[in-house]
């Protein structure tokens, strides 16, 4: 076997003897070379089973050969013959439709996963004997067009969490929907135990459900990085992701020698949860600085570069000061400015520079906490958000790649984020008091016009200004790196 293959496909020929003995078939007893080109990408894994399986067969002449070259073939095999589900099903069916084969076959634990693809033949089996019938004209091999029905999308996902739960906290709550609105990156500054990792978590349930177009890319993702699990379908609501704070740079963006996806990537199309920010090793955070930027991460390597998407909203969660109560009115904080100072630079400026609001979270008083009645449930906010994010749709329907307010260009900013005179005096105030960036300055812009889209204003008004000034937290305390 020739052309760069790991251990695993190495090995296949130890299962492919044994299942085409168990079904009745043999492998020539005579050298066989197999190649598996091109000969300078290295091939991993157990999906080259299937293939190298029935093309040994159609050598031999034991099966017939004409149509086995139409069809995209992948699989693992079990000792008996059985069929196992692969890594990357729907990007196999993707590129079978994209390089014009007429099919693809692949195991049955793949098809909830790649039912969706259209304008191809997607066929699937349960084993290899399922294989030779077909090729061989005795019997056909299952459609995945029967398990469409059971993966349709939903407008009004169901969700097991609701900001109905969380009791106070309206400003969070106010902050969080601005940044759902417009797609922006968040931090949650507060003491321990005021509920910032409660309302991170109820993110999702007020986001825009997926488009198709949006649930392919993400399942794709997660097939290509093994997370979708046996018999698993497509992805139906937004990814949250919340990778632990000892987590490595390569977890984090991706890597490997053969890189794979990361958690930036995983977290597509859906959130990215970073709790205790600060925790986090330093040089592992300002890797993300560029994909942040980007929404795409490319991962070098000598032999190879691999670009992976990686279009996320980061939510972030941290304690104001080591102690955690630096907010906390009814307490004096025992932490010194040092100490202080110490400890929020652990997260460099560039980095806060690209998150879009710093929401101060305080403790929930008991009197709030005892409080009965109903809350607004996220379906409520939700509704809200949809209504903006339609907005920003119509607004950048002729630009390519931009949706929400946070993808906003310099261009682009400059044509739909005009302000009135009050708001200009205002920012050019907090410019200069506060020493802020010139991306501090777009940051503010870009949340401004969120929020005159969540009022349906045309323009930016000074009322939208102040409270996008308020989200800037971290650099009114005097937060320098």
């Amino acid at each position: 076997m020739v052309g760069l293959p790991d251990n695993a496909v190495k090995e296949s020929w130890y299962r492919i003897a044994a299942a085409t003995t168990n079904i009745g078939f043999r492998i020539p007893v005579k050298r066989t070379t197999v190649n598996l080109a091109p000969a300078d990408i290295r091939k991993e894994g157990s999906a080259y089973d299937l293939p190298i399986a029935i093309g040994m067969l159609a050598a031999s002449g034991q099966i017939n050969s004409e149509n086995v070259g139409d069809y995209i073939i992948m699989g693992e095999l079990a000792l008996d013959g059985e069929l196992r589900s692969i890594k990357g099903g729907l990007s196999i069916a993707l590129k079978a439709l994209s390089a014009g084969f007429k099919g693809v076959i692949l195991p049955e634990e793949n098809a909830n996963e790649i039912a969706m693809v259209e304008g191809v033949e997607i066929l699937v089996a349960k084993n290899l004997n399922q294989v030779i019938a077909f090729f061989n004209g005795q019997a056909g091999l299952n459609n995945c067009a029967q398990y469409k029905s059971d993966l349709e999308l939903t407008n009004d996902p169901i969700f097991d969490l609701d900001f109905a739960d969380v009791k106070g906290q309206e400003n969070v709550k106010r902050g969080l929907e601005i940044a759902a609105a417009g797609g922006h990156n968040v931090v949650l500054v507060g003491p321990p135990g005021s509920g910032k990792s409660m309302l991170a978590k109820r993110m999702p349930t007020i986001l825009p459900p997926l488009s198709l177009d949006e649930a392919m890319e993400t399942t794709k993702i997660h097939s290509v990085a093994g997370t979708l699990g046996k018999n698993g379908g497509l992805i139906t609501k937004r990814p949250f992701r919340a990778p632990h704070h000892t987590s490595s740079g390569a977890a984090l963006v991706g890597g490997g020698s053969n890189p794979k996806p990361g958690e930036i990537s995983l977290a597509h199309n859906g959130i990215l949860f970073l709790d205790e920010l600060p925790e986090f090793n330093r040089q592992v955070l300002e890797v993300m600085r560029q994909p942040i930027e980007d929404r795409t991460v490319t991962i070098a390597r000598a032999a190879t570069s691999v670009d992976f998407p990686a279009n996320f909203m980061l939510v972030a969660a941290m304690n104001p000061s080591p102690s955690g109560d630096f907010y906390n009115p009814n307490q004096a904080h025992p932490d010194s400015e040092y100490a202080i100072h110490r400890y929020l630079n652990k997260i460099s400026g560039p980095l806060l520079d690209r998150i879009d609001l710093h929401i101060e979270v305080n403790p929930v008083p008991y009197e709030t906490l005892a409080e009965k009645g109903e809350r607004e449930c996220s379906a409520e906010i939700r509704k809200r958000v949809l209504k903006a994010r339609l907005i920003q749709n119509k607004r950048y329907s002729l630009n390519e790649g931009i949706h929400a307010n946070a993808q906003l260009t310099p261009s682009l900013q400059e044509e739909h984020c005009r302000i009135d005179q009050v708001g200009e005096t205002l920012l050019r105030n907090a410019m200069q008091k506060f020493g802020l960036s010139a991306r501090t300055y777009s940051r503010i812009f870009k949340v401004a016009r969120t929020i005159a889209d969540l009022e349906e204003s045309a323009g930016i008004k000074g009322a939208h200004i102040a409270e996008a000034i308020q989200y800037r937290s971290l650099d009114r305390m005097g937060w320098q790196n």
